[in-house]
């Protein structure tokens, strides 16, 4: 633990690194930043109105907080076996999929994977816009651009302060959130809204829906908070943390939401932060209550933000070869993503909360499939034997494109397309289903399937061990690296 006290201070403020492999020299932190960082992304605002949602289009209180629970677990084991990779390879987590994808064939995801990372960050920035305009008396207009400089300034700084952000944030989180909860239970007869109980599969089913898919969401960027962690890290222990804290903090952010919005008598929907806002009162209460509310927007909207600045720099490199990241085209890169991202929070702040539930419901057709591919190769294919090196070589290992990788990935995205019920779309099975929607589970389950087995027949050489860079003034290290390679050209 000294050892990584005194890596941690001897690193700069400001993130020297973007897609890079992360050294051991630099490897620093420590699981518990992983519980706290994910707890604090998810105690906020967003996360309570996905479980609004919940009741708001039809469910009941006890049913949908079942199905919410076994949705976070779900999605929540998804996104924290991708989360375990981060230690092993040091790596961002979309670098990894080159291996699945080819160098120039993992831009197909990625791409995807930045439309996600706009939609997810415009939508939080709507809320957080609210809660400011609030705050200093501005119209949501003014609040989202204030919102949004501040999100330039942290993803700017990067992976130190992203986590130290995080701690912060999972403090505030559970202040207010335990406020909240006591004035609601002062407020609302909680019993006899648990008592009323009309179980239907289309509920229920949105219930798990909302909450898989909302962890899911994370998969292709969890990695990217653990590479720095040292190598030797307990996948186990670094699949607890960050699954934990992520479970636990949007369960309960959910949980309020669901109460919030069955006591709500139809006021919740189109004023989410305000009703929130008035569960604890007025005046400074309310002030103090409108600021932990854009507090905790900070933390996940700074993680797409970052996450979509490490997309675009992969993509770029893997067509252009090494990519080293400036500190001034950071800035760019970060400067063009949240614009984007406020522009169509402007465009689209007055009709958020159904185009929402659209949004994160579709998402999952596109990264189901991706999620899987990846977790099937990394666990059961390659079993963490990756060459790092490789990765960056359009000639090397993995070749520019991956035809088994993308094909799959391709039939996994068209397999869900009758089961889809969404406002984009509705696939022609979703009325001989009673309206539910189970594309995300066909998407998962069939793509892993047929990679695991069409992978086992023809997938390319698997080194015998893990090959990663040659460190500087490393020798065991260039040792393992020599091995590996070694044993992977006999």
């Amino acid at each position: 633990m000294a050892v990584n006290n005194e890596r941690a201070g001897s690193t700069p403020l400001i993130e020297r690194r973007s897609i890079d492999y992360i050294p051991e020299a630099e490897r620093h932190g420590r699981l518990f930043s992983q519980f706290t960082l994910w707890m604090g992304a998810n105690l906020q605002i967003t996360a309570i109105v996905t479980g609004a949602l919940a009741v708001v289009l039809g469910g009941d209180v006890f049913w949908s907080l079942i199905g919410l629970l076994i949705g976070q677990l779900l999605g929540g084991g998804v996104m924290a076996l991708h989360a375990a990779q981060g230690p092993k390879l040091g790596l961002p987590q979309m670098i990894s999929s080159r291996v699945q994808f080819g160098v120039y064939g993992a831009a197909i995801p990625i791409v995807l994977v930045c439309l996600m990372y706009l939609g997810f960050t415009a939508t939080g920035t709507v809320l957080s816009g609210q809660a400011l305009g609030q705050l200093f008396n501005v119209s949501d207009s003014v609040g989202i651009l204030i919102f949004a400089s501040v999100i330039v300034l942290v993803t700017v700084l990067g992976y130190r302060v992203i986590h130290w952000i995080g701690r912060v944030a999972s403090v505030v989180g559970v202040i207010a959130f335990v406020f909240l909860f006591w004035r609601l239970m002062s407020q609302t007869d909680v019993g006899a809204l648990l008592q009323i109980r009309h179980f239907s599969w289309s509920s229920f089913l949105l219930a798990v829906s909302l909450a898989a898919s909302w962890q899911i969401a994370f998969g292709p960027y969890v990695a990217d908070y653990s590479r720095y962690l040292p190598s030797a890290t307990s996948s186990v222990k670094t699949f607890f943390a960050a699954g934990a804290g992520s479970v636990i903090g949007a369960q309960v952010a959910m949980i309020l939401g669901v109460f919030a919005a069955a006591s709500a008598d139809g006021q919740f929907a189109g004023h989410e932060v305000a009703y929130i806002v008035g569960l604890g009162g007025t005046g400074a209460t309310a002030a103090l209550l409108y600021f932990s509310i854009a507090f905790g927007k900070v933390t996940i909207s700074t993680l797409n933000s970052y996450g979509s600045f490490m997309c675009i720099a992969t993509i770029i490199s893997g067509f252009k070869g090494h990519l080293t990241v400036t500190r001034m085209q950071r800035l760019v890169f970060v400067l063009f993503i949240v614009g984007a991202a406020t522009l169509i929070a402007l465009l689209g702040q007055h009709s958020f909360l159904g185009a929402f539930k659209s949004f994160i419901l579709f998402l999952l057709a596109f990264f189901t499939p991706w999620s899987a591919i990846n977790l099937v190769d990394y666990y059961c294919i390659t079993r963490e034997r990756y060459d790092v090196p490789a990765l960056a070589d359009p000639d090397g290992r993995y070749g520019r494109w991956n035809l088994l990788g993308i094909s799959v990935y391709v039939f996994g995205v068209l397999v869900q397309l009758p089961f889809i019920s969404t406002k984009f779309y509705t696939g022609p099975l979703v009325a001989a289903l009673g309206d539910v929607d189970i594309s995300w589970i066909i998407g998962l389950v069939l793509p892993a399937a047929v990679y695991y087995f069409c992978a086992k027949k023809w997938h390319s050489a698997v080194p015998d061990r893990l090959i990663l860079p040659v460190e500087p003034n490393s020798t065991q290290q260039a040792k393992t690296s020599g091995a590996g390679r070694a044993a992977a050209q006999a």
